[in-house]
């Protein structure tokens, strides 16, 4: 069966991907509220904790990518490391965060343009968890996934291309309002960063764990991994840079808006930042903040598009979902029924409505939180088991993408226990969790007897390395 994909996404192509998937939307307008529950010390110092653990959890995927530069990232690294089932765990997880969070974007699009037409919010409607769904409004969520659908279909050099043209925006129009916030603004609007009475440590404790939800996406550069036209080693250095760059640019524009206009203000209001700038008297760069929110709502959708065909894509080709998804287009190289599955999940789920939105993003926040730390136990087995193997990016210290990979899988376990500020929503995040889980363990059950893996899972040049440290139906499988 015919699996090629192309090697056509340059450098600029695969930073952009990387940087603007993590990039997203509603951070720019709810940070009103997280400056009213935190302080605006306490989003943005927690933001730069919460960056500086993602950068520890990319070193492990740094180290691999240069090692499995094949598709699917972590799949093939849960492979390698602990075989099938491993390859189950990294994908489903991975698979779940992407998908829920694409189900999230139906809905969220809608809700932004509302806020300039509240007219679509009218007309015929249904209702889901009590909450209305307006035909129009699903109309315009289901239209800009179609689209994007559309540019992943047709290759990933246009995908790449697409995405630099949006991420070049995002990040002119990030620097307009950076600039202009602290030649315009002063310090005393910042200070005091917390308010009264608020402890400090508490509150940049706090926002660690939103914040993670906010710095996902960067692990679509270790998934894309073999359609990348640079030297392997590069690839590593790029899983890191898109995170330094996105949490650099979440940041300052944060920062930003609490200099221009006193963030005790901006507390108070229900845009955030778009409110800041227009209250500061800089209305256009109001309408920059707002076209921001759209623009890093495109920029996360199109490479979580194209990052979870490709996880699919994985898995089929490691015999652990139908082999029917390793199909790729003969003319476009792009994983055509792995796109399609992706549609209809996304579609499936996202006409749920607004009922539903806080689901998707606590899912997805606990699902790539164990992916983050799944891929350190990777490391360390792979580093263990296969020493001969010579990444392109190589970590000398351990120590560093282990504490990644603990705190990572700490917020994960938070999130299960009932009772901790960030547990799934009972009964029913429980209910979809574990449905979900289901679903993983049927498509592995239902191709348990598939045991021949085609070379180009793991590459050709890595079979017997592996295999000298396999053993039983894995070493079998190679």
């Amino acid at each position: 069966m015919e699996s090629s994909l192309k090697r056509n996404i340059g450098f600029l192509g695969l930073v952009s991907l990387g940087a603007g998937g993590v990039i997203g939307s509603s951070w720019i307008y709810t940070n009103s509220q997280f400056f009213k529950s935190y302080g605006a010390g306490g989003e943005i110092f927690g933001l730069l904790v919460a960056s500086a653990l993602a950068v520890l959890v990319s070193l492990s995927f740094a180290e691999l990518s240069t090692i499995f530069s094949r598709s699917g990232g972590e799949v093939v690294y849960g492979y390698a490391a602990y075989g099938k089932k491993g390859a189950l765990f990294a994908g489903w997880a991975l698979l779940g965060a992407y998908i829920s969070t694409l189900a999230f974007y139906v809905t969220a699009s809608s809700l932004l343009i509302s806020t300039i037409f509240p007219e679509i919010a009218t007309g015929p409607y249904y209702s889901f968890a009590g909450v209305r769904v307006h035909f129009t409004e699903l109309a315009i969520g289901v239209g800009m996934m179609l689209l994007v659908f559309g540019m992943n279909y047709f290759g990933a050099q246009l995908t790449g291309n697409i995405q630099i043209v949006l991420f070049l925006l995002l990040i002119s129009l990030g620097l307009a309002l950076v600039v202009v916030g602290f030649s315009k603004g002063t310090v005393n609007n910042f200070m005091p960063a917390f308010s009264d009475g608020q402890d400090k440590f508490t509150s940049i404790f706090r926002f660690i764990l939103p914040a993670m939800t906010f710095l996902t996406g960067w692990e679509s550069v270790a998934i894309m991994a073999e359609e990348a036209k640079i030297p392997k080693k590069k690839i590593g250095l790029v899983v890191i840079l898109s995170i330094v760059i996105a949490a650099c640019y979440y940041i300052a524009v944060l920062l930003s808006s609490a200099w221009i206009y006193p963030w005790q203000k901006t507390a108070s209001m229900q845009m955030g930042t778009i409110d800041a700038f227009k209250a500061a008297g800089f209305p256009i760069l109001s309408v920059f903040a707002y076209a921001i929110s759209f623009l890093g709502l495109a920029t996360s959708a199109v490479t979580l598009f194209a990052a979870a065909p490709r996880v699919i894509l994985s898995l089929a080709r490691g015999r652990i979902i139908p082999q029917l998804f390793a199909k790729t287009h003969p003319r476009y190289g792009t994983p055509t029924n792995a796109l399609w599955l992706v549609l209809a999940l996304v579609l499936g789920l996202g006409w749920l409505g607004k009922g539903t939105l806080v689901y998707f993003l606590d899912m997805g926040g606990f699902l790539i939180a164990l992916a983050w730390s799944f891929s350190t136990f990777c490391l360390l087995k792979i580093r263990k088991n296969y020493s001969e193997l010579k990444p392109g990016f190589k970590n000398k210290h351990l120590i560093y993408p282990s504490l990644g990979g603990i705190v990572a899988l700490g917020i994960a376990i938070f999130t299960l226990i009932p009772g901790t500020p960030v547990s799934l929503v009972w009964p029913y995040e429980y209910v979809i969790l574990a449905v979900w889980c289901g679903l993983g363990l049927f498509s592995y059950l239902a191709q348990k007897n598939e045991t021949s893996i085609s070379e180009e899972f793991l590459g050709q040049q890595f079979k017997l390395p592996i295999q000298d440290h396999l053993s039983g139906s894995n070493k079998e499988a190679l």
